[in-house]
């Protein structure tokens, strides 16, 4: 099930999600309700915060290539363990702030642990864009957007559009 996406601003997005304490048939259905909504966004990833569910889960899903097989990851409690001290530059955007991007600098490489949707722990280095992703997702976890890392005037430029598109939308 398609779930609608908070926009910014919106205070949920700025709040701290609970750990997954207990897996449960329901949060296995929200990370599926959330990869159904973020492939049909379309996106490469999704945060609980975002559709309104403060819980620490996200999707992701960063396969690009035409014919390559999509590679879901669900995500319960993810945390990066250890990152590079090399950095990467990547345009971000974001479902929660719609045809609004930025240039945003993170570690190149992350080792990222949680637990997948069958209560395993898994571990997993990742680097380039899924690096970027997967911090990109833990962000919105801690109530951090990727514009939080952009200059206050850029920041707010891009926070008037939001409030702007927002006021157009309610109208509809």
């Amino acid at each position: 099930m398609k779930r609608p996406i908070l926009l910014h601003p919106d205070p949920r997005l700025k709040k701290t999600a609970d750990a997954v304490s207990d897996l449960s048939d329901e949060l296995r259905r929200l990370a599926d309700d959330m990869l159904e909504t973020m492939y049909d966004a379309p996106g490469i990833g999704l945060a609980a915060p975002q559709v309104g569910v403060l819980t620490r889960l996200i999707v992701l899903d960063c396969v690009k290539e035409e014919g390559e097989a999509p590679r879901p990851l669900i995500m319960f409690n993810p945390e990066v363990l250890a990152s590079s001290d090399e950095l990467n530059t990547y345009e971000e955007g974001c479902l929660s702030i719609p045809e609004q991007f930025a240039d945003v600098t993170r570690p190149a490489e992350v080792e990222v642990r949680w637990i997948d949707r069958d209560g395993k722990e898994r571990v997993e280095g990742m680097d380039g864009l899924w690096a970027t992703c997967v911090q990109h997702e833990i962000d919105h976890l801690d109530g951090k957007l990727f514009i939080d890392y952009l200059k206050p005037l850029k920041r707010q430029l891009i926070t008037r559009k939001m409030q702007k598109l927002k006021r157009e939308r309610a109208r509809v």
